[in-house]
């Protein structure tokens, strides 16, 4: 698992570096908008929004002084707090939301594959289930018909 792990990172690692300096809009979809509608500064909406606006300008100020996209989302982590990126970061406790649901969809898969092969083994071995009717002989079978005869001449008359 840790070998995973190291893998992703290192994988996550080389697309941002290969992606190149980080653009404008990148920064926007990366910082969550401050007037409480829950989208990104990028794909805000609102007119004159009073938090997106000044920090799309705070975003031009940053990248004039020529900090790269991890530059600039730090700035505004430490002015604004954790709350303003718009994915959690994949340090501290923050990476259990990362790695979580992969644990969980792999310990999912093992609970379905584990009970699949119990069912398997245990039908194999089980006795079939339910009466098992034996065939009547002949004799049997015409007592049996004489039976249902004298009944629904009964049930009739």
């Amino acid at each position: 698992m840790p070998l995973v792990l190291a893998l992703l990172v290192v994988l996550l690692r080389a697309t941002a570096l290969a992606a190149g300096p980080a653009s404008f809009q990148e920064i926007e979809e990366s910082l969550t908008c401050q007037c409480g509608c829950g989208l990104t500064v990028h794909a805000c909406n609102h007119l004159q929004c009073p938090s997106a606006l000044p920090l799309r300008q705070e975003i031009h100020e940053q990248l004039g002084l020529g900090l790269d996209k991890d530059q600039v989302l730090a700035h505004f982590q430490q002015k604004y707090g954790e709350k303003i990126l718009s994915s959690p970061t994949t340090s501290g406790f923050n990476l259990t939301a990362w790695v979580m649901p992969f644990v969980i969809l792999a310990a999912g898969g093992g609970l379905v594959v584990v009970t699949l092969v119990r069912w398997r083994r245990s039908g194999a071995r089980a006795p079939a289930r339910g009466p098992v009717a034996a065939v009547p002989n002949a004799g049997e079978l015409a007592a049996h018909e004489r039976t249902l005869e004298r009944e629904l001449e009964r049930f009739d008359g």
